[in-house]
C-alpha cells in the first residue's frame, strides 16, 4: 500500500525587506511541515532571485485575498503591524508577526481578542528564545548552578556609527532601538524571571544626525533581583552579552548568537537542524570562587541556536499537534513593559507596573 505524506501548510509571507529576506522566508523554507508560496513584496525580481517558484504579489491585499492560505506572516514596518494583522485575521489565517507585536499596547490587545474570536493562532516572532547563550542560560538558571539569581545585565550592541535612510532609523512611529532590540532582551528577562513589578528606561539619540532613539538602558526591578537591559550603535568595544550573578556563581557570556550572520551570509537552515547549525564559539564561562579565594572559571559548552523552532512549533500549533510557541499573551506582556517604558522615559522616573497594564 502506498502512503501519501500529508499536504504541506501554505504560507504568505508579507514584506521583504530585511526581516522577510533574512529570517522569515529561509526559516519558513527549512521546516518540511511548510510551504512558502506568497510574497507580498514591490521588489519582485528580488524575491525570485532567492525563490524563483514562489508567487509574489504587488500588495499585502493581493495576498491576505488568497484563498489557499494556512499562514501568515508579517514582516513590515512596525507601524503596519496591527492592520496587516487585523485584515489577515478577519479573512481567515492563522497570522505570525514579527517583533514587536504592534507599536501600541491597545492595538495588540485587540488583535489578541480577535484571534480569540476568529480561533485562530496569533503569535509574534520571538526568536531569540532560541539563541544558544540564552537556551544555555535558561537551563543554568533553571538547574540552580547560579543559586539565586541578583543581578542580571543583558546587553545587544553594534558599531554602526551613519546613520542610514531606513525606516527602522526615521523618525516615525515604532522606529527607533527601543522597539528594534527592546522586545528582544524584554522577552528573554520575562521568560528567565517573569513580570517585574517596575521598570526604569533612559533612551538617548547619540549618533549625528540620529533622528530615533539609538541607545537605551531599561533598569527591571524585582523582589531582590535587579535586571539592566542595553543596546547602543555606538559600541566598538564589546562587552558581555550576558552577566548574570547569584548566590553560588556568576554566568559570563561574549559575543552575540551567531544564527543571525549565518543566515545574512545566505545559509539555508534545515529542521532539524545540522549539527553545524546554531554554534555559537562564545566564550562563556561558569565564574566561582576558587579555594585561594580568587576567580575560578569553567568554560560552558553553549546550546546549538535553532530559530527555525519557532516556525516548527508553529506549524505544528495550526495542526493542533503542539503548544504555541510564542502565546499573545506572552507578547502582550512585552508590550506592556515596551509602552510602560516610553511613559517612564518621558518622565525621567521608575514607573510601577504589572502584567495586566
Amino acid at each position: 500500500m502506498t502512503t501519501h505524506a500529508r499536504p504541506r501548510l501554505k504560507v504568505g509571507l508579507i514584506g521583504y525587506g530585511y526581516a522577510g529576506k533574512t529570517f522569515h522566508a529561509p526559516l519558513i523554507s527549512a521546516v518540511p511541515d511548510l510551504h512558502l508560496v506568497a510574497v507580498a513584496s514591490s521588489d519582485a525580481a528580488k524575491v525570485h532571485a532567492d525563490w524563483p517558484d514562489v508567487a509574489v504579489h504587488a500588495t499585502p491585499t493581493e495576498l491576505i485575498a488568497r484563498a489557499d492560505l494556512d499562514l501568515v506572516v508579517i514582516a513590515t514596518p512596525n507601524d503596519t503591524h496591527h492592520p496587516l494583522a487585523r485584515a489577515a485575521l478577519l479573512a481567515g489565517c492563522n497570522v505570525v508577526i514579527d517583533k514587536p507585536f504592534t507599536v501600541a499596547l491597545a492595538d495588540a490587545r485587540e488583535l489578541v481578542a480577535l484571534a480569540h474570536r476568529r480561533r485562530l493562532l496569533l503569535s509574534v516572532f520571538h526568536n531569540r528564545r532560541w539563541d544558544g547563550d540564552f537556551l544555555t542560560l535558561r537551563r543554568l538558571v533553571d538547574e540552580g548552578a547560579l543559586g539565586r539569581v541578583v543581578e542580571m545585565t543583558s546587553r545587544h550592541d553594534r558599531f554602526r556609527p551613519e546613520v542610514r535612510q531606513r525606516w527602522r532609523e526615521s523618525a516615525g512611529p515604532g522606529a527607533g532601538l527601543w522597539f528594534d532590540l527592546g522586545p528582544h532582551l524584554v522577552d528573554q528577562a520575562l521568560q528567565l524571571f517573569g513580570p517585574p513589578s517596575a521598570i526604569t528606561l533612559a533612551r538617548d539619540l547619540t549618533r549625528d544626525g540620529a533622528l530615533a532613539d539609538d541607545w537605551f538602558h531599561a533598569h527591571l526591578r524585582y523582589d531582590r533581583l535587579h535586571v539592566h537591559l542595553q543596546a547602543g550603535m555606538l559600541v566598538a568595544a564589546s562587552a558581555p552579552r550576558f552577566a548574570v550573578h547569584g548566590t553560588a556563581a556568576s554566568f559570563v557570556k561574549e559575543g552575540l548568537d551567531t544564527q543571525e550572520d549565518a543566515l545574512k551570509a545566505g545559509v539555508r537552515p534545515t529542521w532539524p537542524p545540522r549539527p553545524d547549525w546554531g554554534i555559537d564559539p562564545g566564550p562563556a564561562a561558569l565564574v566561582t570562587r576558587a579555594a585561594d579565594g580568587g576567580a575560578l572559571a569553567t568554560p560552558v559548552a553553549l546550546r546549538p541556536g535553532a530559530h527555525q523552532a519557532f516556525f516548527a512549533a508553529v506549524a505544528a500549533a495550526i495542526r493542533k499537534e503542539g503548544a504555541n510557541p510564542v502565546p499573545p499573551e506572552e507578547a502582550l506582556a512585552v508590550m506592556g513593559l515596551i509602552e510602560r517604558g516610553i511613559e517612564s522615559a518621558a518622565q525621567r522616573r521608575e514607573l510601577e507596573w504589572t502584567i495586566q497594564g
